[in-house]
């Protein structure tokens, strides 16, 4: 009697593999594609899911931790699912498939841009309107600013943006993949639709900013090392952005967000940090890289150079532990 084939009677279901190199090469798409056609106009997918995420919002929240977990368990996970339905298209298409998320969650464009736009406006002289458009970067008052505190307030938010909006969707993409990237996108809109503090977010929102903080932690301090490596792009200096990064990261109130700010002040030889009025409260933020002069007009292209800087970094990066992945499979 011939010797029985186990595999032909037991026929054991196989998990798709996870695609490096269609996984690398829609990374660095991806990136390229931003860099030329920014952001979409109308119908933007991050804005589609606020909508959805509003709307859920409206029936589920609560005073309270449980229905906050709930509320972004659930967007999470479905962003995360439809990251998974082109797993089994030929590699082409995935790549395709990958580099129109990224393309979708990254905001390296836009992010630049917007800081050019206030440093314009700046140059003119025209206070109204840099304290306007800077409106379109933080969540801090900005009627009352004065030229050296847009300044400041513009750098500080390229810093953490680079982090968040750049090196974050790009590390996860390496890591998981298209539904690392979607789902880290619905992570970082929920912590900024509802976790912040407030009477109303500070239980309901509670779980999705702890989230966001867990899903930046190793991104934060990949974009400080970046920032350290392209500092010279940016006439900085990379010893200055990992010495200040070591030493005033940790006292900013944010886990993540001081360790890139302080990144990016060492780096430009600025100081950060100071006092910032939401409206709501007033905080009096620690001040990072305290050897550095106060932020200037100029400054501000020397931050988003940076911040373009560490992003084709990061593509670089992310797309090679992508393709290590593989390897290592």
């Amino acid at each position: 009697m011939p010797p029985v084939n186990l595999a032909t009677l037991v026929r054991v279901p196989v998990r798709p593999r996870f695609n490096a190199r269609a996984t690398a090469l829609g990374l660095l798409a991806g990136v390229a594609l931003d860099r030329v056609a920014g952001d979409p106009r109308r119908g933007h997918p991050v804005a589609l899911f606020g909508t959805a995420a509003a709307n859920l919002e409206a029936r589920l929240w609560r005073d309270d931790r449980a229905a906050g977990t709930v509320y972004a368990v659930l967007l999470i996970a479905a962003a995360a699912a439809l990251g998974l339905l082109p797993r089994r298209l030929p590699a082409p298409w995935l790549a395709a498939a990958t580099a129109l998320g990224t393309w979708t969650v990254l905001g390296a464009r836009s992010l630049s841009a917007e800081a050019d736009a206030v440093a314009a406006h700046l140059r003119r002289g025209d206070l109204a309107a840099a304290r306007e458009q800077l409106t379109h970067l933080v969540g801090r008052r900005t009627d009352t600013l004065d030229a050296a505190e847009i300044a400041r307030a513009t750098v500080e938010s390229v810093a953490e943006n680079t982090s968040d909006a750049v090196v974050a969707p790009l590390l996860w993409g390496a890591v998981a993949g298209l539904p690392g990237l979607l789902a880290y996108r619905a992570v970082n809109t929920l912590d900024a639709m509802v976790g912040h503090h407030s009477p109303r977010y500070e239980n309901f929102g509670w779980a999705s900013a702890r989230t966001d903080d867990v899903a930046n932690y190793l991104p934060a301090r990949l974009t400080a090392a970046l920032t350290a490596v392209v500092a010279p792009v940016a006439g900085g200096s990379g010893r200055g952005a990992l010495a200040v990064a070591r030493a005033d990261g940790r006292r900013h109130p944010s886990p993540n967000a001081g360790v890139s700010e302080a990144a990016f002040a060492g780096a430009l030889g600025v100081r950060l940090g100071g006092r910032n009025d939401y409206g709501s409260h007033v905080e009096d933020r620690p001040v990072l890289g305290g050897d550095g002069r106060a932020p200037r007009v100029h400054d501000i292209a020397r931050a988003a150079r940076l911040s373009r800087a560490v992003a084709v970094a990061a593509a670089v990066a992310c797309a090679a532990l992508a393709a290590a992945r593989g390897r290592r499979g």
